[in-house]
């Protein structure tokens, strides 16, 4: 399963949208274990919204 989501930043009113297979660990990584990349700049994220797809292809 894939999943499609909505981070968002409430700090900075700013939003970040996404895919991935493990939602769990790709928002840990989000909020605290990744060390560059946009998402950093704008901790703290929650989770605005998801969508879940059978797999890539559905996302499309």
């Amino acid at each position: 399963m894939f999943m499609v989501y909505v981070l968002y930043s409430q700090s900075f009113n700013k939003i970040y949208i996404g895919y991935t297979s493990d939602l769990d660990n790709r928002f840990l990584s989000h909020n605290e274990l990744a060390t560059k990349g946009y998402s950093l700049r704008y901790r703290p994220w929650v989770i605005a919204y998801t969508e879940e797809f059978e797999n890539k292809k559905k996302l499309l």
